[in-house]
């Protein structure tokens, strides 16, 4: 019986081994072809002539910025901004959901290249939730290239693709996490945002709160070489090498996409698209800030592929020196908060040279990676005995205020961000953990700007509030206590609030197993 089965792991093994080469001799059958960004023009697209208008009494080396909180904003953004294009779209998502959102977004993707617009679109392969049947379909367009960051070889059969994610996993478990919308080179949307119904108010279950930056001007070129980078690297995969010969759906895709858009679920989204172009905001002109100082930045995709030595962080060093040389205030906000024994030294230290450090997370109830909190709970008591104020955003937070159109005033915290001083902000992909920091690829736009700063300071200071997040202390005893505001009466809570109890067992369960290298 031992033999029988120790034969047919051998068998699985070859096989997945021989599916390894067939897959690779199948990428080597296609041509994989470079492209770089298309040359910007002066006056040949709506973005050009947007960029002329409001960059002509500026210096063409500053750029301009608008924070994206609102997620229905951030919706009508990147419709906006692809219904404007007229020569390129550049996108690179973790995650697509085949979601109401993320639907109507590739609808418009598709329109823009039925008018012409080249469009290459960088998706993380295990992040999305597109069939390869719609990837078929999309890249089946003569204006559309798709292609995947470090993908499975095995496509078509669950069990060689599950095998295949065992056998590869040290290189599978290395994703690529950036978020960038570039239109014709003119206009970046980048921050936390993916693209799915919970980060744009339209999910039924719990919508993020998010931050996202809009760019015009001399970042929006940092994009574009980062984007590039990423587009002609090894581990950027053309879909059509992957995928087996089948017949395009894709005018039947195009019929779906066209009944949804008529549907009553997606009318307020589209409205709001057409509210904001006909309002006097478009891509948000109004909400502008010009800065001299401001660079997209990003670790190299080299990261992924796990060619750089393990555990070395690129965005994050030219981030932690902006942290250390706090001098008055530093305001971290991070979903997924893992500090780890260092995080704590760094942040204990500047709390000890009178630094304010104060930290907003999710909490217990209002995460949607139990895992993450059981590895952040253990560094809770260090931080608070070294001065650092710790904030836990709420799961009812957003109740009050009915953001979701469809139902759900649960939330959760997705914001990527940090302040330093009132005067450099940095809003990006990169969460305060080990995955990000040694596992994922990252990228964020770092800003010198009082304004905008002090914009972000408010909006921590509405989040922290203790109307919407819990503000923990210790007890005499040194034991954990949750201060919140519920109905305007002052609550204390000694456990983990609105959290059931089974959530907790396996938060504390999950806090036991040595996994805090791979949160």
């Amino acid at each position: 019986m031992i033999g029988t089965i120790l034969i047919a792991i051998v068998l699985i093994v070859c096989g997945v081994f021989a599916l390894a080469i067939l897959s690779r001799r199948q990428e080597r059958a296609i041509t994989k072809i470079a492209s770089t960004a298309l040359p910007k023009a002066t006056d040949s697209t709506a973005l050009d002539r947007h960029w002329s208008n409001i960059g002509k009494d500026h210096d063409s080396n500053h750029t301009a910025l608008a924070l994206v909180q609102s997620n229905m904003d951030a919706f009508a953004l990147r419709v906006s901004s692809a219904r404007a294009a007229g020569r390129s779209l550049d996108l690179m998502y973790y995650m697509w959901n085949a979601d109401l959102t993320g639907q109507l977004m590739m609808r418009e993707v598709l329109a823009a290249a039925d008018r012409g617009v080249r469009v290459r679109l960088l998706l993380d392969d295990l992040g999305v939730t597109m069939s390869d049947r719609v990837f078929h379909a999309i890249d089946s367009h003569p204006q559309i290239e798709l292609r995947l960051f470090n993908p499975t070889k095995a496509r078509e059969n669950i069990f060689r693709r599950g095998i295949e994610l065992v056998l590869r996993f040290r290189s599978v478990n290395r994703r690529m996490h950036n978020k960038a919308w570039i239109a014709d080179g003119r206009a970046l949307i980048i921050g936390g945002r993916n693209i799915g119904d919970a980060y744009f108010d339209a999910a039924e279950a719990a919508n993020f709160r998010d931050f996202d930056v809009l760019a015009h001007g001399k970042s929006v070129s940092d994009a574009e070489d980062i984007y590039d980078d990423y587009w002609n690297s090894a581990v950027a995969i053309p879909v059509r090498s992957l995928l087996a010969r089948r017949p395009s759906k894709l005018a039947r895709l195009r019929r779906k996409l066209d009944r949804l858009a008529t549907s009553e679920a997606a009318r307020p989204y589209l409205q709001k698209v057409e509210s904001l172009h006909h309002h006097g905001g478009f891509l948000m002109s109004d909400r502008l800030e010009w800065v001299a100082s401001a660079s997209v930045l990003a670790d190299p995709p080299e990261k992924a592929a796990g060619k750089r030595r393990s555990g070395h962080n690129y965005l994050m060093e030219n981030l932690l020196p902006i942290m250390e040389g706090a001098k008055v205030r530093l305001k971290i906000t991070s979903p997924y908060f893992i500090p780890g024994q260092k995080g704590v030294e760094t942040l204990s230290r500047l709390s000890a040279d009178g630094v304010s450090v104060s930290v907003l997370t999710n909490s217990l109830a209002a995460t949607d990676v139990a895992a993450v909190h059981a590895g952040y709970a253990r560094y809770r008591r260090p931080l608070l005995l070294n001065g650092i104020k710790i904030h836990e955003l709420r799961a009812l937070a957003d109740q009050h205020n009915a953001l979701s159109l469809r139902g759900s005033g649960q939330a959760s915290l997705h914001t990527k961000a940090f302040t330093c001083d009132g005067e450099t902000g940095f809003v990006g992909s990169l969460n305060f953990d080990p995955r990000s920091m040694s596992l994922n690829t990252e990228m964020g736009v770092l800003f010198t700007s009082e304004t905008l700063a002090v914009q972000m300071d408010e909006i921590f200071t509405q989040e922290t509030s203790r109307e919407m997040s819990f503000e923990l202390a210790l007890s005499p005893k040194k034991r954990l206590i949750w201060n919140g505001l519920v109905k305007g009466r002052p609550r204390f809570y000694g456990k983990e609030p609105y959290a059931s109890l089974s959530r907790r067992c396996i938060s504390l369960i999950l806090g036991i197993l040595p996994l805090e290298s791979q949160l």
